[in-house]
């Protein structure tokens, strides 16, 4: 475990070694900052990412730096982030301290200067953003906010909002999320006993609906009237 101390060399196989160790942690650590870290980038999330990669990036380019000492304050902060989450979910007033409000920018289809300052955000980025929403117009909307994940959130006048089902007064089916259970040619077991239903079921629908064997089925899913979409290898 020479490869974990501070050392005056190390050979080509420690440095590996040194890597791989740093990778591993670093996917624990991830595994353990949770998705909410991973998928949106707020400041405090922000601030941990550069402190720790600015500490395990020492180890892995200085030989006279040891490993044990980065893992070890590595986890402290991992640490320290949980329980600062746990403090926002827990007191508001701790929230407000580390995590920014969101920032109108539109209003009523005109656009806050003092919001967009506040949020240093640019009249081009504005407007990409909304392009991305597929936003036709700035008077269409309601009100947009700047999220603390450094995303615009755009709510559209009634008027110009979509219409829906429920506004026409027109029944529908409860929404049934169809379930994968062949992935490249194999069966889901675990998908085929929540159905309650048998490999044996499955091959003799394939075989009658669709003249197909398990093995040329990229992808088949089934939702809760046990109507088997098929896709076939292209």
């Amino acid at each position: 475990m020479d490869f974990f101390q501070a050392h005056q060399h190390l050979t080509a196989g420690e440095w590996i070694l040194r890597a791989a160790v740093a990778y591993l942690f670093l996917i624990i650590v991830a595994r353990m900052l949770g998705q909410r870290a991973i998928s949106q980038l707020r400041l405090i999330d922000f601030v941990l990412a550069l402190i720790i990669g600015n500490i395990i990036a020492n180890p892995l380019s200085d030989h006279e730096v040891g490993l044990k000492g980065s893992l070890i304050t590595t986890l402290a902060l991992v640490l320290f982030y949980i329980v600062t989450t746990y403090g926002t979910l827990k007191w508001n007033l701790f929230n407000k301290l580390v995590t920014n409000s969101p920032i109108p920018v539109i209003r009523n289809g005109e656009i806050s200067y003092k919001g967009m300052k506040k949020a240093r955000l640019s009249m081009d980025l504005l407007l990409e953003e909304l392009r991305m929403l597929q936003v036709k117009s700035i008077e269409n909307v309601g009100l947009a906010t700047w999220e603390a994940s450094g995303q615009l959130s755009v709510l559209l006048k009634p008027e110009y909002d979509a219409v829906t089902p429920d506004d026409l007064r027109i029944s529908v089916e409860a929404f049934n999320l169809p379930r994968t259970i062949i992935k490249e040619g194999k069966l889901l077991k675990e998908e085929l006993l929540a159905l309650g239903k048998s490999e044996d079921w499955v091959k003799s629908e394939l075989k009658t609906q669709f003249q197909a064997e398990l093995k040329d089925v990229l992808l088949a899913t089934i939702d809760g009237k046990d109507h088997l979409q098929v896709f076939y290898y292209g």
